[in-house]
């Protein structure tokens, strides 16, 4: 495995390629989003596995994400495939475990580092415990400081353990008595449980970017049939574009 430092380091450097700074939380699906040739496909997949990605060899991209899986362990699985799409040299498909650094070939834990340290680099989480939650050697982490960190930094229970204990903040034994009443603990330091809960079950088929793109330039160049164009759309879970569905709270101009 990597050492932590260079995990660091090209994660960090990940964020600034993309024009991001290091110390702000980071909404890590828009990036997925605005990459071109990226397609990103939201579905339940097998509760042992937390996603997937795929690079072909002309350039083309696809993450899938399983929509069963807390908001937050979502958004840690989508960096993780970013280690893999942009780190990862000389990969053509992966699938990915749940289970964070545990049981895993050295690339899949260089994963769960990099995507660690891309949700909340060093200095970022380091700067927030000392100075937000004024915690240092003297005054250990607690559960509530834990929530806050999650919460700020919008990662899953495990994810954030999983930081946690690796850079030393915590013991494994303290952080083994905070893997349930999760949702509970949220609710007590005066948060919703949104980051906790799964993608609601008539939500969790969705694709976003180049495909639908692709889709809508085959179109527009009559280069297939506006029932072919709604069949690729429909194949992607995109029947909102199709019957052009209205939302529960349109957008307004104000």
């Amino acid at each position: 495995m990597k050492a932590k430092s260079e995990l660091s380091y090209q994660a960090n450097d990940l964020r600034k390629r993309f024009g991001e700074d290091l110390f702000s939380p980071i909404d890590v699906f828009a990036i997925l989003q605005s990459q071109e040739r990226l397609t990103l496909v939201f579905y339940p997949l097998s509760e042992h596995i937390s996603g997937m990605c795929v690079r072909t060899h002309s350039g083309d991209q696809l993450v899938a994400i399983n929509s069963r899986l807390t908001q937050g362990r979502q958004r840690f699985t989508a960096a993780h495939e970013l280690y893999h799409l942009f780190i990862q040299k000389e990969i053509q498909s992966i699938v990915c475990g749940k289970e964070i650094g545990a049981g895993k070939d050295e690339e899949e834990k260089n994963a769960d580092g990099f995507a660690s340290f891309f949700l909340a680099p060093n200095d970022a989480l380091r700067s927030y415990i000392e100075n937000n939650l004024k915690k240092g050697k003297n005054r250990p982490i607690s559960l509530e400081d834990i929530v806050r960190i999650e919460q700020y930094f919008r990662m899953s229970r495990q994810a954030t353990l999983y930081r946690l204990v690796g850079d030393g903040f915590i013991t494994l034994d303290f952080a083994n008595t905070l893997k349930s009443n999760i949702i509970a603990s949220a609710r007590k330091y005066g948060f919703n449980e949104t980051l906790y809960v799964s993608t609601p079950s008539d939500q969790q088929y969705y694709t976003t970017g180049s495909y639908i793109e692709l889709a809508e330039q085959l179109k527009d160049r009559d280069l297939v049939s506006n029932g072919k164009y709604e069949e690729l759309l429909l194949d992607a879970y995109r029947a909102d574009i199709v019957f052009n569905f209205e939302t529960e709270n349109q957008e307004t101009y104000d």
